[in-house]
């Protein structure tokens, strides 16, 4: 029996006698407060504002009260009595706080029966994992007079994300794990306006990079001025314009002088021509771009290639966009990735020309070409994320509905795709070119600073990853 047809039963008044109990069981997480607050409007920062709450003794602790009024309730409307069950009074005290992480067992018995009006007394104690009595006191209940057996109402999902929270997080995880006090000569071409500054900075103050500013110090200065921020101690050196600091990064980046390139408030295509034009960034593979997604709905962190740099891969093109995601999927800790590869259909067809190169690109990882990942298309975007679609439509495949990485036809394909994950799913998103000597954390003018920290983040780990070796530049497989 599948959960939407699990049946809630009750107990009729008559069914009911003194010393009768029953149990339930929930321990709480974050989300339950987030939920916790958004329906009761209970915004109380020693509830939900960790930053407000780290430094008191409510940190992580809820309402209790309210929360554990609710557990009562729920047994009282679901199970005992259950459905029919009309709440008339309560009488609880609050004992102890409750704390994310705390197991509640909620214990109702039955007390008194009035034989006249149907009213049930019960006692009502909630206890944590402790065995510790949390609350106590008794509530009152006229009790169903009828049966009542009904399947469980289906309720929709509820998902409670915070996409700029979790790509925090991911940060945070790699301070204080592989990149921690790592600090990578950094190359920043350009930063001349809020977003690129603050974010570069503030890759700094993590300890992510040790950044070379790259523009026209006066400018530079006099934005920091404006924000707030304080230069002192950084690197920075006078460039008059956005080409000239780009220049400059690349030129830094050939000589090994910097580990990485961020880009600052210049065009995608003025710092990358600057990158391409220089034969000493060059390896076997071709430049792409990956941008790494925190997606509400999605259970993973989810890739998306190429929306920035190419504009009409050819085959040859696309096996090293592939090539160039797989390894930022697997230093980012995904051993073997699903790679879904993307069209308006999951057929192959010579009237879609994508078809034929998801097909074959598909022939050349089962032939070596490609390595280290599963493959699979064509597939459309729906079968790729959603395994429920890929049943329907008949599609077996390891792939479908679990990729870790989108590899899109085209540029134009990829950038609405992007942008919509963006702006209308609420995903949270930074992102690297990869295929160069160096990486290059990349991300469009209109990001915001926490992005381009992450940006930076995710640069850095490639940077990283290929001192110790773990991140080829370029593969047997690639182009000469």
């Amino acid at each position: 029996m599948g959960a939407h047809d699990e049946l809630i039963e009750n107990l009729t008044f008559d069914e009911l006698h003194a010393g009768q109990q029953a149990q339930a069981v929930r321990t709480l997480t974050m989300a339950d407060i987030q939920a916790f607050a958004l329906v009761s409007g209970d915004v109380n920062p020693a509830h939900v504002d960790h930053d407000y709450a780290e430094g008191t003794r409510f940190h992580g602790v809820i309402a209790h009260g309210m929360w554990a009024g609710a557990l009562i309730s729920s047994l009282l409307g679901t199970e005992f009595p259950g459905p029919g069950t009309i709440y008339l009074s309560q009488d609880l005290h609050f004992h102890r706080p409750v704390r994310v992480g705390d197991t509640l067992t909620v214990c109702l018995t039955v007390l008194a029966k009035d034989e006249a009006t149907r009213h049930v007394t019960l006692d009502c104690r909630v206890r944590n994992q402790q065995g510790e009595e949390v609350v106590s006191g008794e509530a009152r209940v006229r009790a169903p007079s009828a049966k009542v057996a009904r399947p469980r109402v289906a309720l929709p999902a509820l998902h409670l994300f915070d996409p700029e929270a979790r790509l925090s997080a991911w940060v945070q995880a790699l301070v204080r794990g592989p990149l921690q006090a790592a600090a990578l000569p950094c190359a920043v071409v350009h930063p001349c306006d809020e977003p690129a500054l603050r974010g570069a900075l503030e890759a700094a103050a993590h300890g992510l990079i040790a950044p070379r500013l790259l523009g026209p110090v006066a400018r530079l200065q006099a934005l920091a001025a404006t924000l707030g921020l304080s230069l002192d101690g950084l690197v920075l050196e006078d460039l008059p314009h956005s080409h000239a600091a780009a220049q400059r990064g690349v030129e830094l980046a050939a000589r090994g002088e910097v580990a990485l390139l961020m880009k600052g408030s210049l065009h995608t295509d003025e710092l990358m021509h600057a990158v391409v034009a220089e034969p000493r960034l060059r390896t076997g593979r071709r430049l792409s771009h990956v941008f790494r997604f925190e997606v509400p709905a999605y259970p993973r962190p989810l890739l998306v290639t190429d929306a920035a740099v190419n504009i009409a891969p050819t085959l040859d093109e696309k096996a090293d966009i592939v090539r160039n995601a797989v390894a930022l999927a697997q230093a980012l800790g995904v051993a073997r990735p699903k790679v879904a590869l993307l069209s308006a259909v999951e057929t192959v067809t010579p009237r879609l020309p994508s078809t034929l190169d998801a097909a074959a690109l598909c022939k050349m990882a089962d032939r070596g070409q490609i390595a280290g990942a599963e493959l699979d298309g064509p597939l459309a975007f729906d079968n790729a994320i959603s395994a429920e679609a890929a049943r329907i439509k008949g599609i077996d495949s390891p792939v479908a509905g679990a990729a870790d990485i989108l590899v899109v036809p085209d540029l134009e394909s990829g950038n609405m795709l992007a942008k919509q994950l963006e702006y209308l799913a609420g995903a949270a998103s930074c992102g690297v070119v990869l295929g160069a000597r160096v990486p290059i954390a990349l991300t469009s003018r209109a990001d915001s600073a926490a992005s381009r920290l992450a940006s930076a983040a995710l640069a850095a780990l490639v940077a990283w990853q290929g001192r110790q070796g773990a991140v080829p530049a370029a593969s047997p497989a690639a182009r000469p």
